[in-house]
């Protein structure tokens, strides 16, 4: 069972969709197996984090753009801005897909995991995630 996700994003950030992942979960109905996920861009990532303080979040966030800062130099891939190069290195850093284990038909997360998309571009996108359980 395989279905792309859309996620708009507004610009920067960790955005929640652990929902839209459970229940495609659910609606398929499989027991136990494995759900796997890729985001088909090169400037924006996957992450299981905490969904329950913000605050770490905003933590990752500041440590990852104080380690990969926009202007530096050395970047020549500038074409889209100053958060071209920027972002692929943080997507390069992070990761583009994901494995989590289903079991008795919901995803074997932890208690304050979230499977976030990270987008690290400024302008709004439209970012496709494709999801396969088996």
């Amino acid at each position: 069972m395989i279905t792309t996700l859309e996620i708009e994003t507004p610009g920067q950030g960790l955005y929640l969709f652990t929902d839209k992942v459970a229940a495609l979960v659910g609606q398929w109905g499989m027991e136990d197996g494995l759900c796997t996920l890729l985001i088909q861009h090169t400037s924006a990532s996957l992450v299981i984090q905490e969904n329950a303080d913000p605050s770490a979040r905003r933590d990752l966030e500041n440590w990852l753009n104080r380690l990969v800062a926009e202007g530096d130099a050395l970047f020549s891939h500038i074409l889209e801005g100053p958060d071209d190069m920027p972002s692929h290195i943080k997507s390069a850093l992070t990761a583009t897909s994901l494995g989590i284990p289903v079991i008795s038909g919901r995803l074997a997360l932890g208690t304050w995991q979230g499977i976030y998309l990270w987008e690290h571009r400024h302008q709004p996108q439209l970012r496709r995630v494709v999801v396969h359980v088996g």
